[in-house]
């Protein structure tokens, strides 16, 4: 089990910009061997975002965020972790409930799929207004 805080969100005007934070810690290495982003508006499903492989730091991106969105992270020591997600011309659109996962996933497994992560921060909000 790894264990997930975000922070970082708030109110922006669209084409504004924010920058998220996950701290993460786990026990056991392999449960943060992969990090992600997702978000979510009530009604819907949870969109993944961005995905970063920690041992390598190799990328995976959600087309709808590709160029406006970047995924990072820093090493705090063993399997402590910060991730981060910069978000640059924020959109109305982009207002949701966003959250950051980690597991243990295999290089062949789908990265943005919310049903492969089974550790899950509780989230903090973005507005997008004017």
């Amino acid at each position: 089990q790894a264990q997930l805080s975000e922070s970082g969100g708030g109110s922006v005007q669209p084409g504004g910009s924010l920058k998220l934070t996950c701290e993460a810690s786990s026990r056991y290495r392999a449960d943060t061997n992969f990090m992600a982003w997702f978000r979510q508006v009530p009604g819907r499903e949870r969109e993944g975002l961005a995905a970063i492989y920690t041992g390598s730091g190799r990328t995976w991106y959600a087309s709808s965020v590709k160029d406006r969105f970047t995924i990072s992270h820093i090493s705090q020591g063993p399997s402590r972790w910060v991730v981060y997600l910069q978000m640059h011309n924020l959109k109305v659109e982009d207002t949701a409930m966003y959250y950051c996962a980690a597991d243990s996933l295999e290089m062949t497994d789908p990265k943005l799929n919310a049903d492969e992560y089974s550790n899950w921060g509780r989230g903090t909000q973005v507005t997008v207004s004017s």
